[in-house]
């Protein structure tokens, strides 16, 4: 049976979600965007036994302690905050499981603490140049304040929704609309309970999506220094020396292949939605081209790899940015590898 437990660490108190009664292995699962440790249930449930998982929800997410995010450090409130509950827990080296945003999370604590990280795995992980903003391999600024990444790019009507606790469907912008067709690639047989995960996002300036300013680049705003979204701004995070880190623990990329979050065709990335002529003024790719995300992370976990470190890279066709949901038995096959052979 799946239990929601409460600890006190040095940093927040933290909501966590165990099986009872389990030993083993740990294996730490970390939530994206907009969820929460709901979105692992399933996985944990379908682990086998001789590991013991543990699903943390990220601070203004799901129970834990709503504090603000202060977006100039990157995703390190968040890794930070992952480093204190496994701390507090005592629970020394672990497999480390990130999707999306919680991959970024998991390739900052990697990159800071790598002597307590046994296996990293990255489900559909945000690129780690960040989100929006940059171009080529390298992921190099479209311009020097970030212009097109952070708060500035959320839908208001989203925003709006989401602070609302709607429930409904009726605009393409509400949560459970944006669940059924960018959370996955097909809507999902018992979506209520991802969608009430959703809905525990705390929404302001200093969560989700965060604060903005204006730029005079397009698309007219730049990262805040406050929030989620800018959190992950190219400004605020950037991880590209990753194959620096002693030891290296063996590293799965798994992925769907139709993706719409994450991808280098992303329909959150302002830059490819103004190629496609849905955000009015866009100075073309000369200017402004759109985030290759699934390449930049293959660069950088291809530089990890050349410096001697294990990687594996898994894409589940069809699948979306969900994989753990949509193709439950491919994905934990393929999880489940990466454990045993760590």
């Amino acid at each position: 049976m799946i239990a929601d437990r409460l600890t006190a660490t040095r940093r927040l108190t933290v909501s966590y979600a165990e099986i009872e009664d389990r030993t083993g292995e740990p294996v730490v699962l970390v939530h994206g965007n907009v969820s929460s440790s709901v979105f692992w249930h399933s996985t944990m449930a379908a682990l086998p036994t001789r590991y013991r998982p543990l699903a943390p929800d990220l601070r203004g997410f799901g129970g834990t302690e709503p504090l603000p995010v202060d977006a100039t450090r990157g995703l390190r409130d968040h890794s930070e905050d992952l480093l204190s509950f496994l701390r507090a827990l005592a629970l020394g080296p672990v497999h480390l499981v990130g999707w999306s945003m919680g991959g970024g999370v998991v390739l900052q604590l990697l990159r800071d603490r790598p002597d307590l990280v046994r296996s990293l795995t990255l489900v559909n992980p945000v690129s780690p140049y960040g989100f929006g903003g940059t171009h080529g391999v390298d992921g190099q600024l479209n311009s020097p304040d970030g212009a097109g990444s952070g708060a500035g790019g959320a839908a208001p009507e989203f925003v709006r929704l989401l602070r609302e606790g709607d429930l409904g469907s009726a605009s393409p912008f509400a949560p459970r609309s944006v669940l059924d067709t960018a959370y996955v690639s097909e809507p999902l047989a018992e979506p209520d309970r991802y969608l009430t995960a959703m809905l525990t996002t705390r929404v302001g300036d200093g969560h989700y999506p965060g604060d903005s300013r204006p730029s005079d680049a397009w698309p007219g705003f730049a990262p805040g220094e406050r929030g989620v979204l800018n959190s992950m701004a190219p400004t605020h995070f950037r991880i590209d020396d990753l194959e620096l880190v002693e030891p290296k623990p063996p590293i799965l990329w798994i992925r769907g292949s139709a993706d719409v979050i994450v991808s280098d065709t992303s329909l959150f990335d302002l830059a490819h939605l103004g190629a496609l002529g849905l955000v009015p003024g866009w100075p073309g790719a000369d200017a402004c081209p759109a985030q290759p995300m699934v390449t930049q992370t293959r660069a950088v976990l291809d530089r990890y790899a050349a410096a001697g470190g294990r990687v594996r890279e898994v894409v589940v066709e069809g699948a979306g940015h969900s994989v753990q949901l949509e193709r439950p038995k491919e994905f934990l096959a393929a999880l489940v590898e990466a454990l045993d052979g760590a």
